[in-house]
């Protein structure tokens, strides 16, 4: 059921009302709403408030972006890159670095935010083996033919406990952090208990988090789910919301109300949905627009 974000606000988060207000989304140029702006992601990145999501329905290295053929995926994504929108975000399950990589050649580097992530559960991939994240990682840059990725994640943790569960691989990746070959790591996460071990991390730089007001395909009620997320902004991490769209089954007017949602809670710095059309992009750009001109 949908919430009203009056009664969210005021019910949910009692006594965070000037947090909720502080929205880190609305920051611009002064006097200028701008929607391609940079904006801080935790303490060390800066990004666009808009992302392109790349794992629609994904799995087994493909995605419904993929699906769409090279041609038409690349001609997408540079569709969204021409028009501002510079956070990519991948997984070694969606099979998605390589047409990303092809759409971006020859773009210079800094223009814009790679996120990607490491698969480590059972199923989901056509092998069964699961090296470890340096070796995976060594794997993503060659495949995209860079230097280094912004953000790395741990893909999918839904144990309470996954931060025990995955030290070995937190180490990997944060040796090779030390050593340039990415900027940030995190994980993306998807249930309540793996959210709560995600605020308490201090290993965590960034994390992916299910937000809609309609709680579809999220990990929980919003009200819970959101006094989290606040816990992990106030702690200097940064939050990159998914699932803007519920996975493509919202029309029109539910994305617009939710685009409003999310961008009034104030501890999401990011967000990224899983364009397949030119004009989702453009929705998705104007709405952003329209909001910080509201704000």
């Amino acid at each position: 059921m949908p919430i009203d974000r009056r009664a969210f606000l005021r019910v949910a988060v009692t006594g965070t009302t000037g947090m909720l207000m502080a929205d880190r989304l609305a920051v611009a140029a002064p006097g200028r709403p701008d929607s391609d702006a940079l904006v801080p992601l935790g303490r060390a990145l800066k990004v666009t408030r808009l992302g392109f999501g790349t794992g629609m329905a994904g799995g087994k290295r493909q995605s419904n972006q993929t699906r769409l053929g090279p041609e038409k995926f690349e001609r997408l994504l540079q569709y969204a890159y021409d028009h501002g929108v510079r956070l990519f975000d991948m997984a070694d399950l969606y099979g998605t670095h390589r047409y990303v990589a092809r759409a971006l050649r020859g773009k210079p580097r800094d223009s814009y935010t790679l996120v990607t992530k490491i698969w480590s559960h059972p199923g989901g991939l056509p092998e069964r083996e699961r090296p470890d994240a340096d070796v995976c990682l060594r794997r993503f840059l060659k495949e995209f033919g860079t230097d280094y990725f912004d953000v790395v994640q741990l893909h999918c943790m839904t144990s309470g406990k996954w931060p025990q569960e995955m030290r070995k691989q937190m180490d990997l990746l944060a040796e090779r952090k030390q050593k340039g070959d990415l900027r940030a790591h995190g994980a993306s996460i998807h249930s309540i208990k793996a959210l709560q071990a995600a605020a308490r991390e201090p290993w965590v730089d960034v994390i992916h988090a299910r937000v809609n007001m309609y709680q579809s395909r999220t990990d929980g009620p919003m009200a819970k789910v959101v006094s989290i997320l606040e816990q992990v902004h106030a702690a200097g991490k940064g939050i990159i919301a998914m699932k803007l769209n519920g996975e493509g089954t919202f029309d029109a007017r539910q994305r617009a109300a939710n685009l409003r949602f999310v961008m009034g809670l104030g501890c999401i710095d990011a967000m990224v949905v899983g364009f397949e059309k030119i004009e989702h992009i453009d929705e998705f750009r104007a709405g952003v627009k329209e909001q910080l001109c509201r704000q």
